[in-house]
C-alpha cells in the first residue's frame, strides 16, 4: 500500500501536489474569506523542497540574478531558500515600522484602507537584476508595490514568482508586463 502511495505521488505534477497540501480554511480572516493555509505544504519536507527548486528554476531562466526580494511575512518563508538555492542574497521587504534607520517606503491601497512597504534604501545597488517571490497572488497590490519599491532603490525586477495565483482577483494586470511564474491558480 505504502508503495503505491509514493509511486502515485511521482506521477502528480507539482501544482497537483501543491493542491493536495494548501488547506482550504473558510471565513479566515473574515466571512465569506477562503484563506489558502500552506502551513501543511511547508510541514513536507519533500514538496517544500521541489517548490523552492521550482522557484529557483524561474530564476535561473532569467539568468543572472543578483537578489530574491521576499515580502512579509510568507514571502520571507519562501524566497529566502531560493535565494540561497542561487546562491544570492535576500531582500527583505517590510511592513512599514519594521525597518531601523533610512529606508525607501511605498504605500500602496488595499480592498479596505492602504498599507506601506519598506526597505533599507543601500540594499539593493543601482542595476541590481531582482527576482519578486511571494506565496499567493491575489489582488496584486503589494506584488505592485514591491516592484515599484525596488525600482525606486535602483534594481532591476526581472520576473515575479509565486507558489499560488487566486485569478478571480485578477492581481495580475497590475503586474504590467513583467514575467510572472505561478506554480497552481485557484479559479
Amino acid at each position: 500500500m505504502a508503495e503505491e502511495l509514493v509511486a502515485q505521488e511521482l506521477v502528480l505534477t507539482l501544482a497537483e501536489r501543491c493542491a493536495l497540501l494548501i488547506r482550504d480554511v473558510p471565513d479566515y480572516p473574515g466571512p465569506g474569506v477562503m484563506f489558502k493555509d500552506i502551513t501543511p505544504l511547508l510541514a513536507d519536507g519533500p514538496a517544500f523542497a521541489a517548490v523552492v527548486e521550482h522557484l529557483a528554476d524561474v530564476a535561473r531562466l532569467a539568468g543572472g540574478i543578483d537578489f530574491v526580494a521576499g515580502m512579509e511575512a510568507r514571502g520571507f518563508i519562501m524566497g529566502a531558500p531560493v535565494a540561497t538555492a542561487l546562491g544570492v542574497g535576500f531582500v527583505p521587504v517590510r511592513k512599514a515600522g519594521k525597518l531601523p534607520g533610512p529606508m525607501l517606503g511605498v504605500d500602496y491601497d488595499l480592498e479596505y484602507g492602504s498599507a506601506r512597504v519598506e526597505l533599507h534604501h543601500e540594499t539593493i545597488a543601482p542595476g541590481a537584476r531582482v527576482l519578486v517571490v511571494d506565496d499567493v497572488l491575489a489582488t496584486g497590490g503589494t506584488a505592485a508595490a514591491t516592484v515599484s519599491l525596488i525600482e525606486e532603490a535602483g534594481g532591476v525586477v526581472v520576473g515575479l514568482a509565486f507558489l499560488l495565483e487566486l485569478t478571480f482577483l485578477a492581481g495580475r494586470s497590475r503586474l504590467a508586463d513583467l514575467p510572472l511564474d505561478v506554480i497552481l491558480t485557484v479559479d
